[in-house]
């Protein structure tokens, strides 16, 4: 009798329990996660509320991250990439990633963290998403008058501000209007230097100073157009200018302020989202969520060097003092 046949019989009975184990244990759920430029201060607090949620990295989820480092065209390639690893679940940070992610998939669900869903076209409206994409919009039109303001109350001799933005995003258009409203009660003249990428950040900063500005505010949901900040720090430290900006890390980094939406607290919000999507909530069922926190970041070491004197009423509204 041949030997091929017992041997496969044996070989059979040796695999079959390995087979039934694979076939029952369930499949690890893989997770997109697309940054544009920055990914440190978002990462961070999304891993730790997936693991606040009983999700452990290379245990029971995986995820996918991917940076483009600033390169546009790279940020297109890595969403293709992930919606080729066909990952259960993406999450884009920014309109610019959720923008790739939307022209690379119309299945995969997608989370998006955007300044305006509805205006950039991500989703037919807050309430009700449809298609693939849902999120948290950082949209608060608001919250650019109150920079202003805040800034006023911590420098009340600015009269003149430039503001820096990504002129192509519909969200900052918003902010920006609002801004100058708050700039006409609080008598402030208002330099709108908007900008198309970074290399135009670095003429709107030559033509702030080129206006005599008191003071620069920069802000939009643009990371790839996000300005060079240690360079535009230290020119505006060269000429004495204070700068605003709508995000901590800017502040951290060396300048003055800032205040805006709490970026910690929005991708927490993201991966309770990813966590209903894991668990077979459609995108096109989850309204997208609104901003509820803000912060705001004073930077007293930065302020003395300008020989600046921060009044205590606004260093006591501070969330984050950096000493």
């Amino acid at each position: 009798m041949s030997l091929r046949k017992p041997i496969t019989l044996a070989l059979g009975l040796l695999l079959a329990p390995l087979l039934a184990d694979a076939q029952q244990r369930p499949q690890v759920p893989r997770v997109g996660f697309l940054v544009p430029w920055y990914g440190g201060l978002s990462f961070e607090p999304f891993s730790q509320a997936l693991r606040e949620l009983g999700y452990i990295d290379y245990k029971n989820i995986v995820i996918e991250r991917r940076s483009a480092g600033g390169d546009e065209g790279l940020l297109r390639r890595l969403a293709v990439e992930l919606v080729a690893l066909k990952v259960d679940v993406i999450v884009a940070d920014s309109t610019p990633a959720a923008l790739a992610v939307k022209s690379a998939t119309k299945r995969i669900p997608v989370v998006a963290i955007a300044g305006d869903p509805v205006g950039s076209g991500l989703v037919a409206s807050l309430a009700r998403p449809g298609g693939n994409i849902t999120g948290l919009s950082i949209l608060a039109p608001e919250l650019s008058g109150k920079r202003l303001d805040l800034l006023k109350q911590a420098l009340p001799k600015v009269s003149r501000v430039a503001v820096f933005w990504t002129s192509t995003l519909t969200a900052e258009a918003v902010g920006l209007k609002e801004m100058q409203t708050a700039a006409q009660a609080l008598g402030v003249k208002l330099s709108s230097l908007g900008a198309r990428r970074t290399t135009g950040h670095a003429d709107a900063l030559a033509m702030a100073i080129k206006e005599r500005a008191d003071a620069i505010i920069v802000f939009g949901d643009d990371p790839l157009g996000a300005p060079p900040v240690r360079q535009i720090l230290s020119l505006a430290a060269e000429h004495r200018l204070p700068v605003m900006y709508d995000r901590r890390e800017y502040a951290d980094a060396g300048g003055l302020m800032a205040y805006g939406v709490s970026v910690p607290d929005v991708f927490r919000r993201a991966a309770v989202y990813v966590d209903k999507i894991l668990k077979g909530v459609k995108p096109a069922d989850l309204p997208v969520e609104q901003p509820t926190k803000f912060e705001l970041v004073v930077n007293l070491k930065t302020a003395k060097a300008l020989g600046l004197t921060i009044p205590q009423s606004v260093l006591l509204r501070a969330d984050h003092v950096i000493q």
